[in-house]
């Protein structure tokens, strides 16, 4: 089997591994960011599960009642 990844130590040609690295490097705090952002949202969404369990929950009572 042949080692296609070359010796160890080469510089990158085309400098996709620097870009990368880069941009990671660079995305990172914006991605700690937008983690934190969208709690608000998240909440009114299991509030709305709540309450439609508790009218499916209520239909269901009234019906078997």
């Amino acid at each position: 089997m042949a080692n296609t990844q070359g010796p160890q130590g080469n510089h990158d040609p085309a400098g996709s591994t620097q870009m990368f690295r880069a941009f990671v490097d660079e995305g990172a705090p914006q991605s700690f960011r937008q983690a934190s952002a969208p709690a608000g949202p998240r909440i009114g969404l299991i509030v709305g599960v709540v309450v439609a369990v508790a009218i499916v929950a209520a239909v269901a009572w009234l019906a078997l009642k």
